[in-house]
């Protein structure tokens, strides 16, 4: 969002206030935001509050000729990236559908030739009526985008749908309406995290990897326009709430999950750490009865291999997290597991960590990417993903 321009449109909700953290949000990842509000808008929070905070006079009224030419609405809109309504009322979404220009914001949106994201907030009941569902429906037909709404209470004491969208998600969504879609109409299958196997009816072994990976994979995949479904064992955070996401707590189940939804994606990224060999389990619970207690284990199946070798046409990207020459062991695995690329990284370095340092391995190469945060390194990854399946029969060169 470095230097984005984005206008920020705030309209007669009671969700109004979370435009403050909203702002403050934009700013710190690097987005110019411009904030325009609507007459109802200024009865829930100040325009005031929004300058502060925006660093710039918040634009509310279109009748002003002595600021500029007089063609505000026009103007802004040639300048803006992103045009994000949040929150956005049932009656402003009503004026958006039906092309409706009688303030400054509506008049903005009609005129754009920029994208346009729409957060709404609104009574459950309302966002359940008809109308509305005709609205969005219209504006869907129009080429505009929707981040939300969720379920939860509501100010008015309600319980169910219309609630604005966490933060999380719209930031999501935001970065998504802003990329490129290098990824549309593409299906990308990601496992993340540990695998959880049971020893007995109390205990289990499992490994130490945290899902940030995977998960980073995912939110940069899902803003790249990809159609995301991501498979997760245990993991230290919950899982993206935008995403298709399918727990699976052991080998067996992420074994199972993964060959039934191998055959409807184009890309498969393998980052959970699955366990290599699984316990036999023992009903009840084992008692310490001696000073040493010996496991019986059997090795699992090799999950990525497997998949590799029956989906022909997918795209397989493997992890390989060593202790040492871990470039020299990629490559064996690269090779082995007949992946179409590999990234190494050190374990000691990487694992329950928010940043890296990775290789990728395909074909030969190698590509270095210094160590940085995790959700930058998905995205280095990522870009070589697609460029490296968009020629995966003709590689020649190394991707910066």
């Amino acid at each position: 969002m470095i230097n984005k321009k984005i206008i920020l449109g705030v309209t007669g909700s009671i969700a109004a206030y979370k435009a403050c953290e909203l702002i403050r949000l934009l700013k710190k990842h690097g987005a110019d935001v411009q904030v325009i509000m609507t007459k109802s808008a200024k009865e829930f929070i100040s325009p005031l509050t929004l300058q502060g905070l925006s660093g710039k006079p918040v634009l509310e009224d279109m009748w002003e000729p002595s600021k500029g030419n007089g063609m505000e609405h026009i103007n802004q809109s040639k300048k803006s990236d992103l045009i994000l309504i949040a929150p956005a009322s049932a009656n402003f979404i009503a004026k958006l559908a039906q092309g409706l220009a009688d303030d400054l914001l509506s008049n903005v949106c009609l005129a754009r030739n920029c994208p346009i994201l729409i957060a709404p907030s609104m009574n459950k009941n309302m966002w359940e009526n008809p109308a509305t569902k005709r609205n969005i429906s219209l504006i869907i037909e129009d080429g505009g985008k929707f981040s939300g709404p969720e379920n939860g209470e509501q100010a008015c004491g309600d319980e169910g749908m219309g609630r604005l969208v966490n933060e999380k998600i719209l930031l999501l969504d935001i970065k998504k309406s802003l990329s490129p879609p290098l990824f549309k109409n593409k299906n990308i299958l990601i496992t993340c995290g540990a695998t959880f196997e049971k020893i007995d009816d109390a205990r289990a072994i499992t490994n130490l990897s945290s899902g940030k990976m995977g998960f980073s994979l995912a939110d940069e995949a899902y803003s790249m326009g990809a159609n995301v479904t991501l498979i997760y064992g245990r993991t230290e955070t919950l899982p993206p709430g935008n995403i298709k996401c399918i727990y699976a707590p052991n080998h067996e189940m992420m074994n199972k999950l993964v060959k039934q939804h191998a055959k409807d994606n184009n890309i498969f990224i393998s980052s959970a750490a699955i366990s290599d060999y699984i316990p036999k389990t023992i009903s009840g619970k084992l008692k310490k009865h001696k000073d040493k207690l010996i496991l019986e284990l059997k090795r699992s199946s090799d999950i990525i291999l497997e998949t590799a070798s029956e989906f022909k046409n997918l795209f397989c990207v493997g992890f390989s997290a060593e202790s040492e020459k871990i470039i020299e062991n990629a490559k064996i695995k690269l090779k082995k597991k007949k992946l179409d690329m590999i990234v190494a990284n050190s374990i000691n370095e990487s694992m329950g960590k928010d940043s890296a340092e990775v290789h990728i391995i395909f074909k030969g190469k190698v590509v270095h990417i210094p160590k940085k945060n995790k959700n930058k390194l998905a995205s280095d990854i990522l870009m070589n993903i697609h460029k490296l399946e968009a020629k995966r029969n003709n590689i020649h060169e190394y991707i910066d």
